[in-house]
């Protein structure tokens, strides 16, 4: 009898596959939420971090899974996850206050979620500014069918690291919005423009900015001047790697984890082709540079074909700093860095300032600080 019920729910089984239906399945992941000294920039920081790892532990799923994620806190402070772009309950959401408690000091939540999706994804702290102390971390939830498969498959997480303690960071803020601003224009920026524009239109510009109480060259809030930025939680002088060999097939999962920069990113030699963004497949887009916003994701593939070293670099947006990696055939070989691009204006058409007529033939992509021919 208990054969024959095994052989009646086989073919249950195997007919439900067969008309396209995928059994459901579950798995029990786990994480520990500690506080750790880090030494980044040459000097120990405290960061908050799952299973003591920066970025946190790439997580791996299934579309159709049943997920089953176990979060221990063992700080002294309330911490919380947010499942960013994952379509879940709302009990299981993450953001503390709103849709749960938070996870207190010493106890542990446990997470219980279907995924109904595939793709690039991601998560991060929701409590206090523990997501910019380190709390971040790649999701890649493997799809039922597989129709683009490629030889290598990589995480490509880029992120800010502050040299402050972020809670003062955010302090100066509030006090001053500009406190990281010094890429101010300057005396010798205004007769420049004079020259180029006309003394009058010169002067309608500078006064039409401070009525808005605003500077063209207020790109991000916070810059390089306390920033530090990162690929997979290194700096540019720690030499992160990717490998291949030539004529492979590459993905590469862009994930921009940072608390405030948006980065411009190009692989110099390579084009790329944006096949994903913020997990929903695309129409292939071929680029050679793509700007990349805060908490957004994109799929790209590569193709190189000789055995040389390409260098992953991401420009923050106000050229403030950057971050970079190399593509390379051998982990000695390292990519040269490029230089970083000058900075361009804001213009009063961009801001929809009352007088942006008298900017809309100056300089949107004139460089910081470069007369125009």
């Amino acid at each position: 009898m208990e054969k024959f019920k095994f052989l009646i729910a086989s073919a249950v089984v195997f007919a439900g596959i067969a008309a396209g239906w995928q059994p459901a399945y579950a798995d029990t992941y786990r994480l520990a939420i500690n506080e750790k000294a880090i030494d980044l920039i040459g000097q120990p920081q405290r960061a908050v971090l799952a299973d003591g790892s920066l970025p946190a532990p790439t997580l791996h799923w299934r579309e159709g899974e049943q997920v089953i994620m176990q979060v221990t806190n063992n700080m002294r402070q309330e911490t919380s996850i947010h499942w960013h772009g994952i379509v879940l309950p709302y009990g299981m959401d993450g953001v503390p206050g709103i849709s749960f408690d938070g996870i207190a000091p010493g106890k542990t939540f446990t997470y219980r979620f279907p995924i109904k999706q595939s793709g690039t994804y991601w998560y991060h702290g929701h409590s206090g500014m523990q997501e910019q102390q380190g709390l971040f971390g790649a999701i890649v939830i493997d799809p039922v069918h597989d129709h683009q498969p490629v030889d290598r498959d990589y995480v490509v997480m880029l992120s800010d690291w502050p040299e402050a303690d972020p809670h003062r960071t955010l302090a100066r803020l509030k006090k001053q919005s500009d406190y990281y601003n010094f890429q101010k224009r300057t005396v010798g920026d205004f007769f420049a423009d004079a020259r180029r524009l006309g003394f009058g239109a010169a002067i309608a510009d500078r006064l039409a900015w401070g009525e808005m109480r605003m500077e063209p060259t207020d790109i991000a809030d916070v810059t390089g001047a306390t920033y530090h930025f990162l690929i997979d939680g290194q700096t540019p002088d720690m030499r992160k790697t990717y490998l291949f060999r030539p004529g492979e097939k590459i993905k590469l999962r862009f994930i921009n984890a940072s608390a405030m920069t948006h980065f411009d990113v190009r692989i110099p030699g390579l084009k790329m082709q944006v096949i994903a963004a913020d997990g929903q497949p695309v129409a292939p887009v071929a680029v050679e540079e793509f700007r990349i916003a805060v908490a957004e994701t994109y799929d790209v593939l590569v193709e190189p074909q000789t055995e040389q070293a390409y260098g992953i670099f991401a420009e923050a947006m106000d050229r403030s700093g950057y971050a970079h990696a190399s593509l390379t055939p051998r982990d000695d070989l390292i990519a040269e860095v490029p230089l970083l691009r000058p900075m361009t204006l804001l213009t009063l058409a961009e801001m929809g300032g009352a007088h942006a007529g008298h900017t809309e033939h100056a300089a949107a992509e004139q460089p910081l600080g470069e007369p125009a021919d």
